[in-house]
């Protein structure tokens, strides 16, 4: 994969690779709870630990040469599953931590509702610029999606599986394929999927029926 987007921010970022995987962390408690994450962690659930296997089994034939993971603790457990299966280390890299929801983090939306009357609906007006209140935008952690493929592409790597978050996540994908914001921002990841970006640009779903 050799491409060059340059309608992210800053001059465009060249990541070479033959295929990416990215999954999400496996469901946790909060997931279950309609809290936000964010910085903040949780741990998974039974359910999430076994997602996490069901990907490994999913990506144990799929030539994967290393595995970088969020330092944020549900990523870090999810990625040692996969790891382990894989029979490679655990690469951690700080700018795959998921997007800050600062203040808002470990609330529920009835909780911000209350605290920040309006705000919830003024995101939805526009998702990538809206920056929550002590946290950052979409736009914000763009520039971290961007470091994290840099720095993963100067390891050599050219099969690499990122474990990250939902919000990060559509951040890389957008920078892989070259998406727009908007449409970037609709894309949904799962906790039981995981997606492989092949050097042609397309993405495809790997999943089990659970």
């Amino acid at each position: 994969m050799a491409r060059r987007h340059d309608s992210g921010p800053g001059p465009g970022v060249l990541v070479l690779f033959d295929a990416v995987y990215l999954a999400r962390h496996g469901q946790t408690q909060w997931n279950v709870e309609g809290r936000r994450q964010g910085r903040l962690d949780s741990s998974l659930t039974p359910h999430g630990l076994l997602q996490a296997q069901r990907n490994a089994a999913l990506v144990s034939d799929e030539q994967i040469d290393a595995v970088f993971t969020s330092p944020l603790g549900r990523a870090r457990r999810t990625a040692e599953v996969l790891a382990d299966a894989l029979e490679l280390p655990v690469r951690v890299v700080d700018d795959l931590a998921e997007v800050a929801h600062g203040e808002w983090s470990g609330l529920t939306s009835a909780e911000i509702d209350s605290g920040w009357p309006g705000q919830r609906a003024a995101r939805e007006k526009d998702k990538y610029a809206f920056r929550c209140p002590g946290g950052e935008s979409y736009a914000d952690a763009e520039l971290r999606a961007v470091r994290a493929l840099q720095s993963i592409a100067a390891t050599g790597s050219l099969r690499p599986l990122l474990v990250a978050h939902e919000m990060l996540g559509r951040l890389l994908v957008k920078q892989l394929v070259g998406l727009g914001s908007e449409e970037a921002l609709r894309r949904a990841q799962p906790s039981d999927v995981v997606y492989r970006i092949t050097s042609a640009g397309s993405i495809d779903r790997l999943t089990s029926a659970e």
